[in-house]
């Protein structure tokens, strides 16, 4: 078997389908193997771009597929680092959804992104320093 390596796969059917990949020379006639292959689709809205991430197949429990050579149109390795994130994180996920997109179709915001308390929370919090300052 072959390096792996992360892959963008045109399919002969037209899906377009994004995987760990490994090349299995199989007596001749080449076998790719798919681990966890995922459908990945960009979503643009008012509100700004999301990923929507979905198994390619989603009813078989099966991490790994296997794929004649002939049945893929093209092959391109993906070095996105952006797009690997994604990937990895969403594999990890036990759950069929990424936790930062919410059905809505907007991005949750985290403490990554600078969220640290409520309104309320952060209202009390700069109350107590503006009376602190003061009474100096």
């Amino acid at each position: 078997m072959g390096e792996e390596f992360y892959a963008v796969i045109k399919l002969v059917s037209g899906e377009e389908v994004l995987s760990l990949v490994a090349i299995d020379e199989n007596d001749g006639d080449p076998i790719l193997l798919l681990q966890n292959p995922v459908v990945m689709k960009m979503i643009h809205n008012q509100n700004g771009s999301v990923i929507k991430v979905k198994p390619w197949m989603e009813i078989p429990d099966d991490d790994i597929y296997a794929i004649k050579l002939d049945k893929a149109i093209t092959i391109t390795e993906t070095k996105n680092e952006k797009i690997i994130h994604i990937y990895k994180k969403y594999i990890s996920n036990t759950e069929d959804t990424i936790d930062y997109i919410e059905e809505s179709g907007k991005v949750k915001v985290s403490s990554e992104m600078g969220y640290i308390d409520s309104v309320d929370q952060a209202r009390k919090k700069l109350e107590k320093l503006f009376k602190r300052s003061k009474e100096s």
